[in-house]
C-alpha cells in the first residue's frame, strides 16, 4: 500500500522545500562533585549488556512472530490457519474450483501415459450417510462429518468411471493425525471391507455405477486439512468385480488383475491425487495475509 502523502514529511512545509531537520539538545545532569555531564554519555558493560540482550530479545519475538504470520499459524494476530481455512471450503469456494469440469492427468495412467477425466455429476452437498461402508462410516464416524462433496468422472473413451469425494470432517490436527497414523500403521487403505461408495448419477453413463462394480479405490487422511479424501474406479459398462484391489496394488508393477490390467489403480490415484492438488491450491490463497 502506498503511504498516505497527509502523513509524508513533504506535506510539512512549503512545496519544493527541503525535509526539515528538527534537532533536540542533549539533557544535562550533575555527577558527583555538581559538574555538569550529559545524560546517558556512558553505560556502564552491564547496562549495555542488558540493553543488547533486551534488544535481541525483542528481535527473536518479532522474528517468531513474523514467521508465525508468513506461516498462516492460528495463533498468530490476525491470521488464518491453513487447516482452518480448508474446513470452510466446502460452503465457500464454487464446484469447478474443486471439482473442475475436466481434470488433466499428465503422465497418471499405465506406463506414465496421460489421461483426461471428464466430469459427468457432482453430487449435492450432504451428510456422510451411505457414502460408506459400514466399517468405513464407523472408522471415521469419530471425526465428525461437517460436510461431504462427491464427484464422478468418466476417462477420454468412457470406458471407466471414478468417483472422487471430499469429506470434511469436524476433527482438530491431533484426531487427524493420529487416524492417519492408524491408516499407515494398519494399513487400512488396503482393506476390502473399508471402501467408500461410488455416486451412481441418473441418466448418466455412471447410473449403474454401484458397490458391485467397484474395482479400485483409494482414500487419504490429510493431516494439513480436516479433510479426508478418496477417490473409487470401475468400468463404465456396469460388469461387477468379485474382488476389489487398492490402487497400490493395481499399480504395481507385473500385477495382473483385472482392475491392474486396466489401469483402474491409476484412475483412482492420479484423480484423487489431482482434486488434492486443488484443494491445497485453493486454500492458499485465503491464508495470505494482505499487503
Amino acid at each position: 500500500m502506498a503511504p498516505d502523502p497527509a502523513l509524508s514529511w513533504s506535506a510539512f512545509g512549503p512545496p519544493g522545500g527541503e525535509r526539515p531537520v528538527v534537532s533536540f539538545g542533549r539533557p544535562e545532569g550533575y555527577d558527583d562533585r555538581a559538574r555538569p555531564r550529559p545524560l546517558g554519555a556512558r553505560l556502564r558493560p552491564r547496562t549495555a549488556a542488558a540493553a543488547a540482550c533486551l534488544v535481541l530479545g525483542l528481535g527473536l519475538i518479532g522474528g517468531a512472530v513474523t514467521g508465525s504470520w508468513l506461516t498462516g499459524d492460528a495463533g498468530a494476530a490476525g491470521g488464518t490457519s491453513g487447516f482452518a481455512a480448508a474446513g470452510d471450503l466446502w460452503h465457500s469456494v464454487p464446484v469447478d474450483d474443486l471439482f473442475p469440469p475436466t481434470v488433466d492427468g499428465k503422465g497418471a495412467g499405465p506406463g506414465g501415459a496421460d489421461r483426461t477425466w471428464t466430469r459427468i455429476a457432482v453430487a449435492p452437498d450432504s451428510g456422510c450417510a451411505n457414502a460408506f461402508d459400514p466399517l468405513l462410516r464407523g472408522l471415521l464416524a469419530p471425526l465428525g462429518c461437517e460436510r461431504l462433496l462427491r464427484a464422478t468422472y468418466t476417462d477420454a473413451t468412457q470406458s471407466h468411471l471414478t468417483t472422487v469425494g471430499l469429506l470434511f470432517t469436524k476433527a482438530d490436527t491431533a484426531a487427524m493425525s493420529a487416524l492417519a497414523v492408524r491408516f499407515k500403521d494398519e494399513r487400512l487403505d488396503r482393506r476390502t471391507d473399508l471402501l467408500p461408495r461410488p455416486y451412481a448419477a441418473k441418466g448418466t453413463v455412471a447410473a449403474d455405477f454401484g458397490d458391485e462394480q467397484r474395482a479400485s479405490w483409494t482414500i487419504s487422511v490429510l493431516t494439513d486439512a480436516p479433510v479426508v479424501a478418496y477417490a473409487v474406479s470401475g468400468w463404465a459398462d456396469g460388469r461387477t468385480v468379485d474382488a476389489p484391489e487398492p490402487a497400490a496394488d493395481a499399480q504395481q508393477s507385473g500385477a495382473t488383475t483385472a482392475p491392474a490390467q486396466a489401469g483402474l489403480g491409476q484412475e483412482a490415484q492420479g484423480l484423487a491425487d489431482r482434486i488434492e492438488r486443488r484443494l491445497r491450491q485453493t486454500v492458499s490463497p485465503a491464508t495470505e495475509k494482505p499487503s
